[in-house]
């Protein structure tokens, strides 16, 4: 059988590991062999393992969350520690928005449906205003320069990470409205199907080690790591190794406290209208799979 994980640029572990040889060898003593599906939007990843195209996925905090409205029946595995510095909202530097407050009737650009539809939302929450209704979210266009847009007056704010937040910053002509982790854990979230994850859980477990293993490794290479991303992807090297270096490279199990994280963004978004049904995020969570995943990490159940 071949377990086949989906890659998409927006989830590091995976993108690395896909340049790895840590699936196979952690799947071969099993019987198993490992591939890898790649695509562009993270937020097809729920109807992906749905349809069967993949086995394994991993997003940012929000996608899992919209595929369960969805209707798929999926199930969380791995969860990476928090990202407290891997985005945030960015407005300009000496321009009319000072406070959220200032958002509203605005546009703020951002990936819609990906964690940081979760980082607006609930920060417009926490001040009284409403995501959708008082800020309107706008998809970035592709190749469109959102730096130039907002130092032009063209949107309110932009919510921004990676190279590109690191270029931002570095510019010095931006101010962080909303830091992620002042207001969100924003951790990068992976699952399964639930059938695959209760019939073949020490598979799960397999891709959590080569997971731990590609994170570590990225950790012990940045350089190297920096300059594949920069490659492939674009932006500046030293902003790729800045954007690298800010995140944890640490996995941990999708534990009861979790799901309270992922019930917060669900009940925030049923209010707001983002999905249109309220969900019961414990259904989920799969608590057999817990001991498996520590002990792939390494860490205690």
């Amino acid at each position: 059988m071949t377990v086949t994980l989906g890659v998409h640029a927006s989830n590091p572990s995976l993108y690395y590991l896909a340049r790895l040889p840590y699936l196979d060898e952690e799947l071969s003593p099993l019987g198993e062999t490992g591939g890898f599906h790649h695509y562009t939007d993270g937020t097809r990843t729920g109807e992906l393992l749905a349809d069967g195209t993949i086995d394994f996925g991993g997003t940012g905090s929000t996608p899992p969350i919209t595929a369960q409205a969805a209707g798929h029946d999926l199930v969380y595995a791995v969860v990476s520690a928090p990202r407290p510095d891997h985005g945030a909202l960015l407005v300009l530097d000496g321009g009319p928005v000072r406070t959220v407050a200032d958002l509203k009737g605005g546009t703020v650009v951002l990936g819609v449906g990906s964690w940081q539809t979760h980082l607006l939302a609930k920060a417009l929450h926490a001040h009284g205003l409403s995501y959708g209704e008082d800020v309107t979210p706008e998809r970035p266009a592709a190749g469109e320069d959102q730096a130039r847009r907002l130092r032009e007056g063209g949107i309110a704010g932009w919510i921004a990470q990676g190279a590109e937040l690191a270029a931002a910053r570095r510019s010095g002509e931006f101010r962080e409205l909303i830091r992620t982790g002042d207001v969100i854990t924003d951790r990068s979230v992976f699952f399964t199907r639930r059938d695959f994850a209760a019939t073949r859980p020490e598979v799960v477990a397999a891709v959590a080690t080569a997971l731990r293993r590609a994170d570590a490794w990225v950790a012990a290479h940045p350089a190297e790591a920096a300059a594949i991303a920069a490659g492939e992807l674009g932006g500046a090297l030293a902003d790729w190794r800045t954007a690298l270096a800010a995140l944890p490279w640490q996995l941990e199990p999708a534990t009861a406290e979790f799901i309270a994280e992922q019930q917060e963004a669900a009940d925030i978004f049923h209010r707001v209208g983002f999905i249109d049904r309220a969900l019961n995020v414990a259904d989920a969570h799969l608590p057999a799979l817990e001991a498996p995943v520590a002990a792939a990490l390494g860490k205690e159940s």
